[in-house]
């Protein structure tokens, strides 16, 4: 599904995200996506029986965000097929997620994303009742994170 995630955002001309070669090809990025999952939960949508979509929860950020002083869920990895494009995926992975942070009685509900461009995936978290907390640099990489309180509603 990455692979395909880079093929669908560099036939948009939207290189500055993941690039343009395919996450199997580059080693490292194989090795962080198996880190990933091997330190939380995976989880899949399917349609029909087809993997459409895909998120990991974990307990802690990535190394490029700062670790807050209380328990969360951080959502990894969220990615769709684009074959299933318009159909709901992500937001029904992300609407999992609150559900799993809301059975874990965890409040915070964390994400990161590619902040570059025109904004549309900050946008489209924000859409999913995500607020933006600050945005970060790594590298050249513009990223955003954002977070959501599932228990209390309270600020973030």
């Amino acid at each position: 599904m990455l692979d395909g995630a880079v093929e669908w955002l560099v036939a948009r001309g939207r290189t500055g995200q993941w690039g343009t070669e395919p996450w199997s090809a580059r080693p490292k990025a194989v090795a962080r996506v198996g880190e990933i999952v091997a330190s939380g939960t995976p989880w899949i949508a399917e349609i029909d029986g087809v993997p459409a979509g895909t998120v990991t929860l974990t307990p802690e950020p990535p190394t490029y965000v700062d670790p807050v002083d209380e328990t969360e869920v951080y959502v990894h990895l969220l990615v769709t097929d684009r074959r299933f494009e318009g159909r709901g995926v992500g937001a029904a992975l992300l609407a999992h997620s609150v559900a799993e942070a809301r059975r874990q009685e965890i409040d915070l509900l964390r994400v990161d994303c590619y902040a570059g461009d025109d904004g549309r995936l900050v946008a489209y978290y924000r859409d999913q009742g995500f607020t933006p907390v600050r945005p970060f640099t790594v590298g050249e990489w513009p990223g955003q994170l954002l977070a959501q309180r599932v228990l209390t509603n309270g600020p973030v």
